[in-house]
């Protein structure tokens, strides 16, 4: 074993040279926007139990809500609701055995993004008219 030529031999692929497909990215922001909706939820839940306590404890959560801050972490959680459905109806779609070479899953990737992206545009104009 001492013998082997180890100069010659070419090397794997570091993760700076490698990229991963757009489909395996948007796998992966469908769990990470999964954990994050929790955010969301538990601003609303505060929110909600501070409706019911009294009239000080909802004017503080009411303040937190609509500040700028509630409002980014609401509008962000909006758009990871939006994506985290739109990519199960896509997982729905691999179950069923679609979607499933190179460049449709590449498409359908793009179309969570963008979809997701316009849906929350979208019913944040409905929410504010």
């Amino acid at each position: 074993m001492a013998d082997v030529n180890r100069g010659n031999r070419p090397l794997s692929p570091h993760l700076s040279t490698y990229r991963l497909p757009l489909a395996a990215v948007t796998s992966i922001l469908t769990r990470i926007t999964g954990q994050t909706l929790v955010a969301g939820i538990l601003l609303l839940v505060w929110w909600l139990v501070a409706a019911v306590s009294g009239p000080e404890a909802f004017a503080r959560a009411d303040a937190v809500l609509r500040s700028w801050l509630g409002f980014l972490v609401m509008a962000g959680s909006l758009w990871a609701l939006w994506y985290h459905a739109m990519a199960g109806v896509r997982h729905l779609f691999y179950d069923a055995g679609m979607l499933l070479e190179i460049g449709q899953a590449r498409t359908a990737s793009l179309v969570i993004l963008i979809g997701s992206s316009v849906m929350t545009v979208l019913t944040l104009i409905a929410f504010f008219i």
